[in-house]
């Protein structure tokens, strides 16, 4: 699908969403996220998979956790074109603020592995090769790379989780259908897909966690469409906490708006998950995750 090259043009900091109608007196717009971006690019190490696929691991050993502990896996999956952006797709992800001090404090340390899809952006300004791509098989190529970091940090590899946005959040859904007992946790985030009936059932009862995102007002994955047919379903499931806000917020508690020409700020759910879906001033986006999602992974590794 065409998409712009977002590096190549200016975000419409003046922009009035359409959704913007529905805001209550005292709600404000944001455009901005509040924490630092493309500053913890070189706590990660590059490798290429035997395809050939580029994907980049934090290790958090080599960062000062205890070489004799043991700490959960966390693979993060972009969404569409953010591959084609290379190393910045670490932010793009959501897997950046994870590699911070502060972020592996409250987790009690975590490997960070970040795959590329075989992205590339034709002419017209399409992009193929993104997860759904007929033409690769990515889910065994994903599961040889989180084989290949727990084989290599064997002794200190804890619970495994996956996690991603839009697309990357269709490929959680798939990765959890083709190797569910695999995961010990997951969160889809933003997904216009969702399982059918039985393959949730089997998640259910496989005993891995869910933390499902999804903004009420997605301007992409619209959530009547993809989520409000099942959510009665998704919310029945076992150790599953579905996180459906009216609104998608920033740090600042504005709600989130970025448009490139295109509006995107309620489906970004991925910039409130590195904002740990905390606000700036401590408060928690929703009570049953009074700790974010540092704090959920930390209490399902220790399960």
């Amino acid at each position: 699908m065409p998409l712009p090259e977002f590096n190549k043009i200016q975000q419409n900091k003046n922009a009035v969403p359409n959704w913007a109608k529905h805001m209550k007196d005292g709600e404000f717009i944001s455009y901005e996220v509040t924490y630092k971006t493309k500053i913890y690019f070189d706590f990660f190490d590059e490798y290429t998979s035997p395809e050939g696929m580029t994907y980049y691991v934090f290790d958090p050993v080599k960062h000062g956790a205890d070489p004799d502990g043991k700490y959960p896996v966390l693979m993060w999956l972009h969404g569409m074109s953010n591959a084609t952006d290379g190393i910045k797709c670490i932010m793009c992800c959501g897997a950046e603020q994870y590699a911070s001090p502060k972020y592996q404090l409250e987790m009690g340390g975590a490997f960070l592995i970040v795959p590329l899809a075989f992205e590339k952006r034709l002419e017209d300004g399409r992009i193929v090769g993104s997860w759904g791509d007929e033409n690769y098989d990515y889910s065994p190529m994903l599961k040889g790379i989180c084989d290949t970091v727990c084989e290599n940090h064997n002794k200190n590899i804890g619970k495994k989780f996956i996690m991603g946005a839009s697309a990357g959040g269709f490929m959680t859904w798939k990765m959890l259908e083709d190797h569910g007992n695999y995961f010990d946790g997951a969160i889809p985030i933003a997904s216009r897909y969702v399982p059918d009936d039985e393959t949730l059932d089997r998640l259910s009862e496989s005993g891995v966690h869910l933390l499902i995102a999804h903004g009420r007002h997605d301007e992409m994955a619209v959530f009547d469409e993809c989520i409000a047919p099942r959510e009665e379903k998704l919310q029945s499931l076992k150790n599953c906490l579905c996180f459906f806000p009216e609104w998608v917020y920033n740090g600042d508690g504005g709600i989130a708006s970025i448009d490139y020409g295109m509006e995107m700020g309620q489906h970004c759910m991925i910039n409130w998950i590195q904002h740990n879906l905390m606000f700036d001033n401590g408060k928690s986006a929703d009570e049953r995750l009074p700790k974010g999602v540092t704090g959920w992974v930390k209490d399902i590794s220790q399960k």
